[in-house]
């Protein structure tokens, strides 16, 4: 007869926060296997008795049957001997050790809380702050590990009778909800005017808010990340103020609409992407507008775009204010342009000061900005375009034990990452180092993520440009110092989410990213593994009239593009729209600039090409926000369908990487310009070429892996085709998914290669 035994369970993963200790309890009753499960620093731990066959019908059990949102990364087990436990009881957490623990991401409110705001009879009725152990806000409140109330921003609510025999009760699905809270004893929300005072309050102050909204007004609403700025996004008065205050001119502004069916009447929906949606990470996703003649959005949302990035509400909140709109509204970053979100409702009163109208505020303490997250649909899988709320910090699981490293990420669309136990875990989007706020927000995730982790880095990574912000933070820092190349640490990102630990040839396009030879790099091709690379291949390179001022002057991309092929020639292009668009004394200056090479620095990059191609043929000369030209190049692809395109050549060179020479390209979209060809047609053989150049060079190259990485890679048509075309040719492409392919991405990258450095002691 089989004797008794006892199991000791290690759990690793995504398991505080989600329910998990009473999904072990309920299971350990229904087994009636006595012992105890706690949560500790790294997990949580699980002792029971029971004969053999039990127990291993328990692991196969917790397996199969856990938490909806857990996400178990291992699952250990040793035999001990038993000691007689009679009851399951729920331990008190341990704080002990090293802080493995997966950070889970704020969730959106279930479906089972949802039912019980909108019901008059339930005491949550028309709550904001409702929540349970399914839903709610998890890394925007937590201070510290374990995920318990008093290491939350929660602690300062005391929970009333009621809610705590709720948090006591482990057969309920509030049984250890950490943000438990109800109208009697939990957060409340508050109007506040211009100078703060307090206009209304409780439901009161969300009914007056609904009202300034219809009157045109631009709210600020705090929300679960921080604050959003909202406006009806019918009300094309309402908006244009709203760009001019915030100073965002043209960039596609986000909305939120009541429900999966008014969204249907703008946007073509997949099954995929409603999937997306509705998801307990409910980002913003971006969606294919229908025709915009039967809109009723204020043209001024998303100028000369044939998408949408639309969200559905995903906090008690604003369900409440969208169930009583009924309409979409915008629902922005509660910012100005190059600031991060704000995060608390006196700091918003002064930042937002002249922008806001009105301000829908409570007490919950926010104890980090995140961000709403990015996705769109892209080969019938997501891509995460900015990686925020929902899905950080979750890590990627490297496989083994992993040295501890702090990466501090690029320049732009910054994050930054950190190595511990097995895993990288990746922060929040931060934004673009550009201004004294967003470098204190920097600095805030990095001091939050060492808090939380009680990490001492071993070494701190950072971008080989002396001028990114990030790179100066690294310099400063104490640890000792590793600097990575820019597009390599674009691969190393995606090898890392997609499992690869073996050569490949990386593909990595972007606009700008310092190169080892103290050049502008751009349009890489890279034979590389997670030891180091050797760089293959690249893109003609060309100079750039007055450097970073042709980022936001595409003509002027366009104008070195072409000198570069065509020489003094390019100045006679006088019927050029391009041209023409240069006053005659910048023309000049700019002339003998090149002549000079004067402030001209040269570059390969993949985006500047499409920059100076969006130019000559799309007549944009001018953009107000990073990537705009290039992405109305891609837009004007929309219903087209062909294979046609321009010439290249690839050219051998004496250091043995081959050059992409795109001149005849550029060339060839000239006369195409010149001759009336559409703008859609120019653009299809000019993505197309791209394509090509991919697959000449993985063919010349021979390395049957091929990343494609790096910001150019957010192009649907680019990436698509590209996978296509090395798919057809025998290749194996990977591309990004759960990490952006823009420099969102590189800190992981950075980490990556750190961690095989010190594992190897180099």
């Amino acid at each position: 007869m089989s004797k008794t035994r006892r199991i000791r369970i290690i759990i690793n993963g995504a398991v505080q926060g989600v329910g998990f200790r009473p999904f072990i309890y309920r299971l350990a009753e229904e087994m009636q296997l006595p012992g105890w499960v706690n949560n500790t620093a790294q997990g949580v731990i699980i002792e029971v008795e029971g004969l053999p066959h039990r127990l291993e019908w328990f692991l196969e059990r917790i397996k199969a049957e856990q938490p909806p949102h857990a996400l178990i990364q291992r699952m250990e087990h040793e035999s001990l001997d038993p000691v007689g436990f009679t009851t399951f009881e729920i331990r008190s957490s341990d704080a002990q050790g090293g802080k493995t623990a997966l950070l889970l991401p704020d969730l959106a409110t279930c479906s089972a809380c949802l039912a019980e705001i909108f019901d008059p009879q339930n005491r949550r009725y028309l709550y904001p702050f409702t929540n349970c152990t399914h839903c709610g806000p998890r890394f925007s409140i937590i201070e510290g590990l374990p995920y318990d109330r008093p290491n939350t921003s929660m602690k300062r609510f005391a929970m009333c009778p009621q809610c705590q025999a709720e948090y006591d009760d482990p057969l309920d699905r509030r049984f250890h909800a950490q943000p438990n809270a109800c109208p009697a004893c939990g957060p409340q929300v508050e109007l506040w005017d211009q100078a703060g005072k307090i206009c209304a309050d409780h439901h009161d102050a969300v009914l007056q808010t609904v009202d300034a909204l219809r009157e045109g007004k631009i709210g600020a609403i705090k929300g679960l990340g921080g604050f959003h700025l909202m406006v009806d996004a019918r009300n094309e008065d309402a908006v244009d103020r709203l760009r001019m205050l915030k100073r965002r001119e043209e960039k596609p502004l986000a909305l939120m609409f009541p429900d999966v069916e008014s969204l249907r009447l703008e946007c073509h929906l997949s099954d995929l992407e409603e999937r997306i949606l509705v998801s307990a990470e409910s980002p913003i996703v971006l969606l294919e507008r229908l025709d915009q003649i039967n809109s009723v959005l204020a043209e001024n949302i998303a100028p000369h775009n044939p998408y949408l990035g639309a969200m559905l509400p995903y906090t008690p909140l604003h369900h409440i204010l969208m169930g009583l709109l009924k309409f979409p509204i915008v629902a922005t970053s509660g910012n100005l342009s190059d600031e991060p979100i704000c995060i608390d409702e006196h700091e918003a009163l002064q930042r937002l000061h002249g922008l806001a109208d009105i301000f829908l505020v409570h007490n919950r303490p926010i104890v980090r900005h995140v961000d709403d997250s990015i996705v769109r649909v892209m080969m019938d899988r997501q891509q995460i375009m900015r990686r925020a709320r929902g899905y950080a910090p979750l890590p990627v699981d490297m496989g083994g034990e992993l040295a501890s490293v702090l990466a501090v990420g690029a320049h732009l669309k910054n994050t930054i990452s950190l190595s511990r136990g097995t895993n990288i875990f990746i922060s929040q989007h931060i934004g673009d180092l550009e201004t004294e706020q967003a470098y204190k927000a920097f600095e805030e995730v990095i001091s939050s993520f060492q808090k939380v982790f009680e990490a001492k880095p071993q070494a701190v990574v950072c971008d080989l440009h002396p001028d990114y912000l990030s790179t100066q933070f690294a310099k400063q820092s104490n640890a000792s110092l590793i600097q990575v190349q820019h597009h390599y640490a674009h691969v190393l990102s995606c090898m890392a989410e997609n499992q690869i630990d073996k050569p490949v040839l990386g593909v990595s396009w972007d606009g700008t990213g310092l190169g080892q030879d103290g050049t502008i790099w751009g349009g890489e091709f890279l034979l590389a593994d997670r030891d180091g690379y050797q760089r293959v291949a690249h893109l003609r390179t060309f100079p750039l009239p007055s450097g970073d001022k042709a980022i936001k002057q595409p003509q002027r991309t366009a104008l070195g593009l072409l000198y570069e092929c065509m020489g003094e020639a390019v100045f006679n292009l006088t019927d050029a729209a391009f041209m023409q668009s240069f006053p005659p004394a910048d023309l000049r200056l700019l002339g003998d600039m090149l002549r000079k090479d004067i402030q001209c620095p040269r570059t390969s990059s993949a985006g500047r090409l499409f920059d100076g191609a969006a130019s000559i043929v799309a007549d944009k000369h001018k953009v107000s926000y990073e990537g705009q030209a290039a992405m109305e190049l891609e837009f004007a692809l929309h219903g087209v369908v062909s294979r046609e395109r321009y010439p290249f050549e690839i050219l051998s060179t004496e250091n043995a990487a081959l050059v992409v020479d795109w001149s005849t390209t550029m060339q060839a979209i000239l006369t195409d310009a010149a001759d009336g060809v559409s703008i859609a047609q120019c653009s299809a053989r000019f993505h197309n070429t791209l394509v090509e150049m991919i697959v000449d060079i993985a063919i010349r190259v021979d390395q049957k892996d091929v990343v494609l990485t790096g910001g150019c890679f957010q192009n649907r048509y680019l990436c698509e085709n590209a996978v296509r075309r090395l798919s057809e040719e025998g290749f194996t492409p990977y591309w990004h998914s759960i990490v952006p392919p823009n420099d969102g991405g590189i800190s992981l990258g950075q980490a990556v290669y750190a961690c095989r450095r010190l594992q190897k002691n180099l």
